[in-house]
């Protein structure tokens, strides 16, 4: 999905993209939609796959992991300084979740530093400031370079990724219908 390439067919529709790591209630804000990965879409909502499916990675950089040795489960995040992500609406800081054989399992990690946002989380980890919990893709290139390095990757399931994501019980402007026709034609045109 890419609005380059669904907006200039569209000169009348207007997008203003807020970005938002709080789990906002769009329905309560009058919101058109949001986007999250599928398993964080709230109750009641219309939900489009808009993306391929998602995996996590835990990591940090080869020093600290040379000083402080590697995790060798999840539950061995306690005793390692994490860098936590605090979502404003979702009640406190993220859960690291993973799979265990077939489980989920979460584990609430501490550390010395709390962020706001995902780039953060990615600058502290490069920093040397700890362990980090990121999308996979986001930390690719860090990997390739071995500015970071990653642990528990069996525990890391793929999930399923980023989900257009409306209230069902709306009556919905037509730049919006369009817009969303537009996605769901290209979403199951790249599958």
């Amino acid at each position: 999905m890419s609005l380059q390439k669904i907006l200039p067919d569209y000169p009348d529709i207007h997008v203003e993209v807020v970005i938002d790591y709080g789990l906002t209630d769009i329905a309560a804000k009058g919101i058109d939609a949001g986007v999250r990965p599928g398993g964080m879409v709230a109750k009641g909502m219309i939900a489009v796959p808009i993306g391929p499916t998602m995996r996590m990675a835990v990591v940090a950089t080869p020093e600290y992991f040379k000083r402080y040795g590697k995790p060798k489960t999840p539950q061995d995040l306690t005793e390692h300084n994490c860098i936590n992500l605090r979502l404003p609406t979702h009640g406190g800081l993220y859960t690291w979740e993973f799979d265990e054989d077939g489980h989920d399992l979460r584990v609430r990690v501490d550390g010395q530093l709390i962020v706001g946002t995902g780039s953060a989380l990615l600058t502290a980890a490069l920093s040397g400031l700890g362990l980090a919990y990121l999308p996979e893709n986001e930390v690719r290139l860090p990997l390739a370079s071995g500015k970071l390095a990653r642990v528990l990757t069996k525990w890391c399931e793929p999930f399923s990724g980023y989900h257009l994501y409306y209230p069902s019980r709306r009556q919905h402007s037509a730049a919006f219908t369009v817009l969303l026709g537009a996605l769901r034609l290209r979403s199951t045109a790249g599958r």
